[in-house]
């Protein structure tokens, strides 16, 4: 697994979203606006790097 594709803790996610709650996050999932996660069977999530980066871009505005 390259860097790309390492698999980040919610709280790595969290942190690079500028310190974001965890209840943000999770109200996100409701709504359908989060990156992908990987849920373990322990309940933690995991985010993909390339995941997190595409779902990124992906709410870039114009300018």
């Amino acid at each position: 697994m390259n860097r790309r594709d390492e698999l980040m803790p919610l709280p790595q996610v969290l942190e690079e979203l500028g310190g974001i709650s965890r209840r943000t996050f999770y109200r996100w999932r409701e709504l359908g606006r989060a990156p992908v996660c990987v849920k373990l069977p322990n309940g933690d999530l995991l985010v993909r790097r390339s995941d997190f980066t595409v779902w990124l871009e992906s709410r870039r505005e114009a300018a």
